[in-house]
């Protein structure tokens, strides 16, 4: 008994193969691009800008999730002197603070 294999698989030969596998693998790096790779590059220019237009007197919270009005900024080592209340004063990295709270 001799078989046909590729009238038995669909019809598909080898060469025909890879340049669907290409194809497919190029459909699926798009989509990634556009559902996860896009997105984080926005969220980061956004956090970004955030981290550039912050001054004295902001209302804050850090990425973990401590609340205060930033009391000094040093550009120089990219940190912030935040107020807690009127006695406590800490200082932590520019880039912990995750967002402006509305007043």
């Amino acid at each position: 008994m001799d078989y046909n294999w590729p009238i038995l698989m669909g019809g598909q030969d080898a060469s025909g193969g890879g340049a669907f596998t290409l194809v497919w693998f190029g459909l699926i790096f798009v989509l990634m691009y556009l559902l996860l790779i896009r997105p984080q590059r926005k969220k980061q220019k956004e956090h970004q800008r955030l981290l550039g237009e912050l001054k004295k007197g902001d209302k804050v919270v850090t990425s973990g999730g401590m609340f205060g009005t930033i009391f000094a900024i040093d550009e120089e080592r990219s940190r912030v002197i935040l107020k807690i209340n009127d006695a406590t004063k800490l200082e932590f990295l520019k880039s912990s603070i995750a967002a402006k709270v509305e007043k």
